[in-house]
């Protein structure tokens, strides 16, 4: 599977349910689209068990900011806040809901979500814990206490020195995969109510990781829907001096070919629920156009599949940013999902 890039337009769009008519059919396609998702990931080692060493504890107004660091299967750790509610590192009784808070691009990570220093519209896991929900708000590597030493935030060149089969977004992947099994062994924890949330950056990072990984129930991704059709800079996932998500795919497109289109990702995380907010003045990611147009087509597949109350798709005329009353919007949606025993 792949297409032109120079074809992706609204003419020519691989729109999802292109030829399916039975259940079975998309359940193939499906299988077919994760299988190519995954191979464009590159090499990722298996998982390991979540060891994790806890640095310090500060008690917030509202819950206890533990910092802590757990092993990777690349062999470095990954660095995190462990946000939860209630003055005490280990409540007992009642099970919660958790979430992955997945910073934006800032040099700060974590920092940025889970502390009163992060910027305004930015501290969702702060927020996301006063509603109940245990957070695990992780650095990505180039990022917070995981920038490469001699390296700017962002410099992705000192990982692929070290692995060249593998991707900066299979990284990424993989180091949310093991914050998952972090949080499975809290003892309170719901294993049924894992979320993902996220901007930017964090957005994408959110439903690339539910789309391999069903245990991620609910997802909301912020600004971080950039479809191939219609972008300006298509590069920007591909290989450049500095943050390289995937780079192989600067050959693809030199060779005018992309191997996927971002909405075939998305896809991935249906039927559960999932809310994608979008804006039409965003600097970063301009082609709001052609994410609207990915977005009916991924709208139309939930409504086929049965689930159109789990699609919430929101275009805004906002900046690249997640805005106050949009973020409330989100966690209503997550809390309808996540903030019940029988959720799904």
């Amino acid at each position: 599977m792949g297409y032109k890039l120079s074809q992706l337009t609204e003419q020519n769009f691989p729109h999802l349910l292109e030829g399916i008519q039975e259940r079975k059919q998309w359940n193939d396609k499906r299988e077919e689209l994760a299988a190519g998702w995954r191979q464009q990931l590159g090499w990722i080692p298996q998982p390991v068990p979540p060891v994790y060493t806890v640095h310090s504890e500060q008690l917030e107004a509202d819950h206890t900011r533990i910092h802590l660091s757990y092993e990777t299967g690349f062999g470095d750790r990954a660095y995190a806040y462990l946000l939860v509610p209630g003055l005490q590192a280990n409540p007992q009784g009642k099970l919660h809901p958790a979430m992955l808070a997945l910073h934006p691009t800032d040099k700060n990570g974590k920092g940025d979500i889970a502390t009163n220093e992060g910027r305004a519209n930015r501290k969702y896991a702060m927020e996301l814990v006063s509603r109940g929900y245990v957070v695990l708000a992780p650095d990505t590597i180039t990022a917070g206490e995981r920038i490469y030493s001699g390296a700017e935030a962002f410099q992705t060149a000192p990982f692929y020195a070290q692995f060249p089969e593998s991707t900066a977004v299979g990284k990424m992947i993989h180091d949310h995969q093991q914050g998952i099994e972090l949080l499975l062994t809290l003892p309170y924890v719901d294993a049924d109510r894992i979320g993902a949330i996220g901007h930017s950056l964090g957005a994408y990072n959110a439903y690339f990781l539910a789309a391999v990984d069903d245990r991620i129930k609910a997802v909301v991704s912020s600004c971080g829907f950039c479809p191939f059709m219609g972008d300006p800079t298509p590069n920007r996932w591909g290989q450049r001096d500095w943050f390289s998500h995937i780079p192989k795919l600067t050959h693809d497109m030199n060779e005018d070919e992309v191997p996927f289109e971002f909405h075939e990702i998305m896809s991935l995380v249906a039927p559960r629920p999932l809310l994608n907010w979008f804006t039409q003045n965003d600097s970063i990611f301009p082609n709001w156009q052609a994410a609207a147009f990915a977005s009916k087509d991924i709208n139309h597949l939930y409504q086929w599949l049965g689930s159109p109350e789990c699609y919430i798709s929101l275009l805004g005329n906002d900046g690249h940013d997640f805005p106050e009353h949009i973020r409330l919007l989100s966690y209503t949606f997550l809390d309808r999902w996540l903030m019940k025993e029988d959720s799904i």
